[in-house]
């Protein structure tokens, strides 16, 4: 069992910063792979960042790329999701998972073993 509490969300300007931490409990964190995500209203749950167990090998949306950096700790057991430029269009519930399995970076949700409850982040315009 994995257990997964993302902190960090809030309300910021457009071009505004936020960074998320997901900690991570549970089995050992270093050993398995870790996303973010996020859930617009009436929208679906999309791939934002992925990294690799390891912390050497990360992935980004097209959407984000380039103003959001995801990064772990794992002495801390913490996955972060640094987020720069915000927009409006990137207000959404932002979810950590953790892929216990493939020792990969997956953009699909099905991938992904546990979910943590979610950070609400808000960009106002």
């Amino acid at each position: 069992q994995v257990q997964l509490v993302e902190s960090g969300g809030g309300l910021v300007q457009a071009g505004g910063s936020l960074r998320l931490s997901c900690v991570a409990s549970g089995r050992a964190f270093s050993t398995y792979s870790m996303g973010w995500f996020r859930q617009a209203p009436g929208k679906e749950r999309e791939f934002v960042a992925g990294i690799m167990w390891t912390g050497g090998s990360t992935y980004a949306s097209d959407s984000v790329k380039g103003r959001f950096t995801i990064s772990r700790d794992n002495a801390k057991n913490t996955v972060y999701l640094q987020m720069n430029s915000l927009k409006p269009e990137d207000t959404a519930v932002y979810y950590c998972a953790a892929d216990l399995a493939s020792g990969r970076v997956h953009t699909m949700i099905e991938e992904y073993d546990y979910w943590g409850q979610g950070t609400q982040v808000t960009v106002s315009s």
